[in-house]
């Protein structure tokens, strides 16, 4: 059997309660190692250390902290980290196997790792007879004696020692008896595990269950499975590595890793626990799987992927009228597990594909207590698809789309209006003390007319641009009506071109997110014009604070 044979066939056991696999599944974290490879990740050592404990409470039995002969920051991780309070994870250093013709017990990679004094060690090690010759530069029989001699140094040491068999799969493609017997020199040192590693990610299903299965006729040992994801089949061949009999899994968190990442470590849990049927964490600690992924990413300083399963924002969200209709009928009816289970939600959105069932579940999805008519719930999905149409978006605008909702009914009466606005920039000719070149500085003031009730005030506010300026003016105007809006603030302000092929012509979609430091908020605004877009967003955004907490008797 191999990937090159698209009629061959192999036979798994499916999961379920008729299978156990012969060894518990142990859950390998490789965040802060592989998963840092990541273009654009960086973490601080406050980040990492934060990390594990919260690998550490998901259940993760071994997270790899690094390998602390790389740089000092990974030394000190590991010196920091000797005081952390684990309750389930072992720390794991990882290293490498010693140099062709050097001597284990001096090897400055081998002392490396020992001087992290973690109870376990990682070794990598070739297990491609193409790459020990033209990487390593030397024979194939010096490299098992390498492999041999540094997990042996190390196990005499009292640490567990874990083999990673590097560029396994595709030397088990073109030297299955070398890529075999690097495996068994491990085992034989005293390693309790050789992980196959798809390096290059481009294992196809066929050769992960070949090269798992042939593993375990050769070693006594656990036999684990890392993949990369260069040709999207990380999380699914490492769950089919599970069936052919792997009782280790290597994984990063939300799948981060070099060129197109790693497994993805929770979908991985997920699919062993709600597919497979294997308890690799409690019941609880599943339930904190989305919380730990969009922590990961608020760590990272990455924007959380919406379309991420299982633990995405979208992963149970229903777009579709049909969809939608049949989820109010009967939740559940279009997911595939319960979201709860995984610590997520299931949601209706509401855009141009909605239906009125749609308007009515994303109003009690939001905790909103409005009862509407069909005449009424009729109308509010035609002004969303005519909105829509204009290009606003309420999938992540929920105060927007509710503000729509209110204007719609009757007696409903805006807490303010602002009858004229003025924007006037200019750029002014400034020269700065000691310093001898001359600089245009870009100044920008908003002057508004607002109304409140039968009040008028006219303010005026500077900016450091002209949406800054007019939310300045907006909010001092509103202030003595409103006294709490001071604490509102804008934390975010995004601008999306909607059709780019108009060019200069081309309509904007700008999305804000409000606090008042108690709660968050989302408003959409679109336009031709960026600043009647943003003033569309940001009068939501005050209209909703206003009608929520702004005043004790709000109006319909």
């Amino acid at each position: 059997m191999s990937d090159s044979d698209p009629n061959s066939t192999f036979m798994l056991p499916t999961g379920g309660a008729g299978w156990r696999p012969d060894h518990p599944i142990e859950l390998y974290d490789t965040t802060l190692r592989d998963g840092l490879g990541m273009e654009g990740l960086s973490l601080s050592l406050e980040d990492k250390l934060l990390l594990v404990q919260r690998l550490d409470a998901l259940g993760m039995h071994y997270i790899e902290g690094g390998y602390p002969g790389s740089n000092p920051k990974d030394a000190e991780f590991f010196q920091r980290a000797r005081s952390l309070n684990m309750k389930h994870a072992r720390l794991v250093a990882f290293g490498s196997t010693r140099r062709p013709g050097g001597d284990a017990a001096t090897d400055p990679a081998i002392q490396a790792v020992l001087d992290a004094e973690t109870p376990v060690i990682t070794l990598v090690g070739k297990s491609s007879a193409e790459q020990t010759r033209t990487v390593l530069q030397t024979t194939e029989e010096e490299n098992i004696a390498m492999i041999r001699d540094s997990v042996a140094t190390l196990c005499a040491r009292g640490r567990e020692v874990v083999f990673d068999a590097e560029h396994f799969f595709d030397g088990f493609a073109t030297d299955r008896a070398y890529a075999l017997a690097t495996l068994r020199a491990a085992a034989a040192a005293g390693a309790t595990a050789v992980v196959l590693c798809d390096t290059n990610g481009g294992s196809l299903p066929g050769r992960i269950v070949e090269g798992v299965r042939a593993a375990r006729e050769v070693v006594d040992c656990r036999v684990g499975i890392h993949v990369h994801n260069d040709v999207e089949m990380a999380v699914a061949n490492t769950v089919l590595a599970v069936l052919a009999g792997a009782t280790q899994v290597q994984a990063c968190v939300n799948g981060w890793g070099e060129r197109t990442g790693n497994a993805n470590m929770f979908s991985v849990i997920a699919n062993l626990k709600l597919k497979l049927g294997l308890d690799v964490v409690s019941d609880e600690q599943l339930k904190q799987i989305t919380q730990t992924s969009h922590f990961a990413s608020e760590l990272a300083n990455l924007q959380p992927n919406a379309q991420q399963p299982y633990v995405g924002t979208a992963a149970f969200a229903h777009k579709a009228g049909l969809h939608a209709a049949a989820v109010g009928r009967a939740p559940g009816s279009y997911t595939h597990v319960d979201p709860a289970s995984i610590g997520n939600q299931e949601r209706v959105l509401v855009s141009e594909l909605s239906g009125r069932g749609s308007i009515i579940g994303k109003l009690r999805e939001q905790g909103v207590e409005i009862e509407l008519s069909d005449t009424e719930a009729r109308q509010v999905l035609e002004q969303v698809k005519a909105h829509e149409a204009a290009g606003f978006q309420y999938e992540s605008a929920e105060a927007s789309f509710e503000m729509l909702v209110r204007r719609q009914l009757p007696g409903y009466v805006s807490p303010f209006d602002v009858e004229d606005f003025l924007i006037v920039q200019r750029r002014r000719h400034t020269r700065r003390k000691n310093v001898s070149d001359a600089e245009n500085e870009l100044m920008s003031q908003a002057m508004v007319k607002l109304r409140v009730n039968d009040q008028v005030s006219q303010v005026a506010a500077d900016g450091n641009g002209p949406v800054s300026a007019l939310n300045a003016a907006v909010h001092g105007a509103l202030r003595g009506a409103f006294p709490g809006i001071e604490k509102v603030h804008l934390i975010d302000y995004k601008v999306r071109i909607i059709d780019s092929a108009s060019g200069a012509d081309a309509a904007v979609r700008v999305l804000i997110e409000s606090s008042d430091g108690l709660h968050l908020w989302r408003t959409v605004g679109a336009s031709t014009d960026v600043i009647e877009a943003s003033w569309i967003a940001l009068q939501d955004a005050y209209d909703y604070w206003i009608m929520r907490w702004g005043r004790t008797s709000p109006r319909r």
